[in-house]
């Protein structure tokens, strides 16, 4: 039995176990805040107890590092985990993930890219994602549309340049994350479902994750499994959001390129850009437009086209396009995947790329900050003494919502 879980809740608990250094050269350190805290372990560089590694997850890491996707599986599962010691093996396996990666990219100079996906529900994200990334995989042959059109800003609509088919193939890695079950709390696994040929192909790998209630349309590790899949050989990680609205913009701060995709109707432009999520799209995908509702996808795209003008860019030197796809049919894949790349190309050469993944750790380490500062404020003691009666008193109108959160506050500053 691994030496690691033999240990009781008193032994976790007390600081002096945490205070033998580690013989590999990775460093981590730990302040125990309670039996309460659940996630905060996230927000600390962790120390296994006896300050070694056990050699499971030494071989877990390498397997990672080979590919395997069992093991990929077992160390995302790791990085989820609600159990203080099983997430002390996954944040060691995502620190040396993040070393590997950096020697790889220092001596190949080549970069994954990461594509987050949004959109309301019923816009066709998963079907979306099943007929790209079987082409990207080599499983389904690339389609060109003869016909296809491109659409101006005035409405008019010219016959496009021909396109070129993409060649080169990539391992695809699909984080969908789904809508959490209200009765276990984990994935309902809907988006899997919907990609099933997709789950069945060798170079891709697909994993549901339970939002578990997050806004933004992610959840709490979706930074952590995207590091570990480019880690385990795939160059193309695309993160499907839950499709909860104007809230679902998070994923914008983990991924390279932000795509909105959205169906052939639902409202004028200025509904769109109400919504606020528009401002986030580097490409905004009009799909399903095929048919009969081919019409009514040209009609949209010249809304969102005129709307786009009027908007402030996110990136300086890069102009939102709004592209028309079929899903189904698979017209217009290969001019989306090469506007992809042309972005790709375009920020890598100008260093931006570089500054982005910067500025998205910087908001990575700040996440980990207002959890692990929500966990120490449940697990304070004067928190948990009086808060049941705060609470009681706030239901039954003998004190506002205001007063109580600053009394909460006050109890919290105060040493324990």
């Amino acid at each position: 039995m691994n030496p690691l879980f033999r240990l009781r809740w008193s032994q976790v608990l007390n600081p002096m176990i945490w205070k033998i250094p580690l013989s590999s050269s990775v460093q981590f350190g730990c302040k125990p805040m309670g039996p309460f805290v659940r996630h905060s372990v996230r927000c600390y560089r962790i120390r296994l107890p006896n300050g070694e590694v056990p050699e499971q997850v030494k071989e877990l890491t390498e397997k990672l590092f080979q590919g395997d996707r069992r093991s990929l599986s077992r160390s995302i599962t790791l990085l989820e985990s609600t159990n203080p010691l099983r997430r002390q093996e996954g944040q060691y396996i995502l620190s040396e993930a993040m070393n590997y990666l950096h020697e790889q990219e220092k001596s190949s100079g080549r970069y994954t890219l990461r594509i987050g996906l949004s959109g309301p529900p019923g816009a066709g994200k998963s079907t979306f994602i099943e007929s790209l990334g079987s082409r990207l995989t080599g499983t389904t042959p690339w389609l060109m549309d003869k016909e296809e059109t491109t659409v101006e800003l005035d409405g008019s609509k010219k016959k496009a340049k021909p396109v070129p088919i993409p060649t080169d193939k990539h391992r695809v890695a699909v984080l969908a994350i789904d809508p959490s079950s209200y009765a276990t709390g984990g994935s309902l696994l809907a988006d899997k479902t919907r990609m099933f040929e997709l789950s069945r192909d060798p170079n891709a790998y697909i994993r549901p994750t339970p939002s578990g209630g997050n806004l933004g349309g992610v959840a709490r590790s979706t930074n952590e499994t995207v590091l570990l899949c480019e880690a385990s050989g795939y160059d193309l990680v695309l993160v499907e959001t839950v499709g909860v609205g104007q809230s679902e913009t998070a994923v914008a701060d983990m991924v390279d390129l932000f795509v909105l995709i959205i169906p052939p109707a639902g409202g004028d432009e200025y509904q769109g850009i109400k919504r606020g999520i528009v401002e986030y799209a580097d490409i905004v995908v009009v799909n399903k437009a095929d048919g009969d509702l081919l019409a009514p996808a040209h009609r949209i795209a010249i809304e969102y086209n005129s709307a786009l003008k009027y908007q402030r860019r996110r990136r300086p030197n890069w102009r939102p396009e709004v592209m028309l796809v079929s899903s189904y049919m698979g017209t217009g894949l290969p001019a989306f995947w090469n506007r992809v790349l042309e972005f790709k190309a375009q920020h890598i050469a100008t260093n931006e790329l570089q500054s982005i993944r910067k500025k998205q750790m910087k908001v990575w380490m700040w996440n980990y900050v207002k959890e692990g500062v929500w966990d120490q404020f449940r697990a304070h003691p004067k928190i948990r003494l009086e808060l049941a009666e705060i609470e009681r008193q706030v239901e039954a109108g003998e004190l506002a919502p205001g007063p109580a959160a600053e009394q909460l506050v006050q109890l919290f500053s105060q040493t324990p």
